[in-house]
């Protein structure tokens, strides 16, 4: 599972985007539509920061912004660590711990996002091998 390309990872899975005017509000509702407890801020499609459940509580939620007139770049985590596609999924997965973080954008050679990773894709990935085994297991039992 580590020694995974982060491009077998993520395998063209469509992600959120938004741009830098987009409100707090508006992004959660797009995080909502979704199911993703992150989304990638873009200007001129280039990375320009991550706003996170987390950065919607603790940095517009806590501070008593209005979320329906925030931007949500206000609020968005910038300076964001990124992955390349050529990247190990252990190696996405070693800075997600360093840093504290949950999600890490996929970059291309140009900085531009083209997807998204989560701490839970270990879990995905793990399951999915699970489930591998299970069904060999079943297999096994039945020849036997």
């Amino acid at each position: 599972m580590p020694n995974r390309l982060v491009s077998e990872v993520i395998q063209g899975r469509p992600f959120p985007t938004t741009g830098t005017g987009t409100t707090v509000r508006e992004a959660a509702i797009i995080m909502k539509e979704w199911h993703s407890s992150a989304i990638l801020v873009v200007n001129k499609k280039k990375l320009v920061g991550i706003c996170t459940e987390r950065d919607i509580v603790f940095r517009a939620v806590a501070n008593s912004c209005d979320p329906a007139n925030t931007a949500v770049s206000t609020i968005m985590t910038r300076n964001v660590q990124s992955v390349g596609l050529d990247k190990p999924f252990g190696h996405a997965l070693h800075l997600m711990y360093e840093g504290g973080f949950r999600h890490i954008p996929v970059v291309d050679e140009a900085g531009h996002p083209v997807g998204l990773l989560a701490a839970h894709d270990a879990l995905d990935i793990d399951g999915l091998q699970m489930e591998q085994d299970l069904v060999r297991r079943e297999e096994i039992t039945v020849i036997l």
